[in-house]
């Protein structure tokens, strides 16, 4: 079977602002409230916001648990895949939120990698071996207080041609 690699590769990590840009742009974000803040410029920090409204509120009119979900669903992987960069492969492996307290009003979520998460990562995969993080972030609403804690696990590996 005739393989389709490309000849060259460019190794350019994506303006985080640009990126900011389409997710804000993304349909499934933008009908359900989801807006992305910040997104640091060296990837280790991402804030999310998600407003109450019509589209993302429940029948009790609090903010829908998917809604929730869904604004922090990506962020974690994506900052894996630009921290650690093209010489890893990085997948979303598993996810579940705990719904602490109804969320009203704006609520908000505070990514954050440090250098020691990812020297660990960097570690466990050194020799090509799978590792799953797993990696938490607290919503919280717009008095500090826990809404939800969504937990993700996370799939990482170095890609065998770079190890």
């Amino acid at each position: 079977m005739p393989s389709f690699k490309q000849p060259f590769e460019i190794d350019m990590k994506p303006s985080p602002r640009l990126v900011r840009t389409l997710i804000n742009l993304w349909p499934p974000f933008l009908g359900a409230g989801i807006r992305v803040s910040r997104i640091a410029t060296d990837w280790r920090e991402v804030d999310v916001s998600l407003r109450l409204g019509l589209t993302n509120r429940n029948y009790v009119g609090v903010h829908f648990g998917g809604s929730l979900y869904a604004m922090t669903d990506p962020f974690f992987m994506l900052m894996l895949m630009n921290c650690l960069g093209r010489d890893y492969y990085v997948w979303d492996r598993a996810g579940r939120i705990d719904y602490l307290k109804p969320g009203r009003g704006r609520v908000n979520a505070r990514f954050r990698l440090d250098e020691a998460q990812l020297a660990e990562i960097r570690h466990h995969t050194a020799g090509g071996e799978k590792y799953l993080p797993e990696m938490t972030v607290d919503v919280v609403d717009h008095g500090g207080e826990v809404v939800a804690r969504v937990h993700k696990t996370l799939y990482v590996r170095r890609k065998k041609d770079r190890r």
